[in-house]
């Protein structure tokens, strides 16, 4: 089982390309081994918290992959290597921030991801479309999310930003890149278990 989650509309996003693609990424399917769920999470941090709480000790998938609108990225998709712990400030689309401005707590500075997003990042390329690497995504719901989800996960999890969309980015596209990137994804972390 593999779990996908995009997120909702926030500001001025009404379409949050992240869900747009998740939801493309779910009609495609990753073959037919793999059981697919998604969900839409909400820009709340305790939500979105709660939900992903609730992906991990109900379901307990293989891999969890969030992907996230990254509004700065053009014609980019950024793997993301790590979640941060500490430092959101921003508030919610309900108007708060977490408690202490952190995610868990007692939790680590920051959490790995286990997927080697630069192995990665150095073996798929998606036409149309650069791929970048990053270890930072960016302290708010995303950055909250991900950090979760790899502190709940044992780091089984992954985190993809998309761009907004565009005449050249459409969700079809998004969905199909999501495809390509995530069959590397699920290659690697069936390498890890032999």
């Amino acid at each position: 089982l593999s779990f996908f989650s995009g997120f909702g509309p926030f500001r001025q996003y009404l379409v949050n390309s992240s869900w747009e693609a998740v939801k493309e990424l779910s009609k495609r399917g990753l073959g037919e081994n793999i059981d697919l769920r998604i969900m839409q999470l909400p820009v709340v941090y305790q939500k979105a918290k709660q939900q992903v709480c609730k992906i991990w000790t109900t379901l307990q998938p293989l891999l969890t992959v969030h992907v996230g609108l990254a509004s700065s990225a053009t014609a980019l998709i950024i793997l993301e290597q790590c979640g941060k712990n500490k430092g959101y400030q921003e508030r919610d689309a309900c108007g708060f921030h977490p408690e202490g401005a952190c995610c868990v707590l007692d939790g680590p500075e920051k959490i790995e991801s286990t997927i080697d997003m630069k192995t990665l990042w150095k073996n798929i390329s998606v036409e149309g479309i650069d791929i970048i690497l990053s270890r930072d995504a960016g302290r708010y719901i995303c950055d909250y999310t991900y950090y979760t989800s790899l502190y709940h996960g044992n780091g089984r999890a992954a985190f993809i930003h998309v761009p907004p969309l565009s005449e050249s980015v459409t969700a079809e596209f998004l969905g199909k890149a999501l495809q390509t990137i995530i069959l590397a994804m699920l290659e690697q972390c069936g390498e890890q278990r032999e």
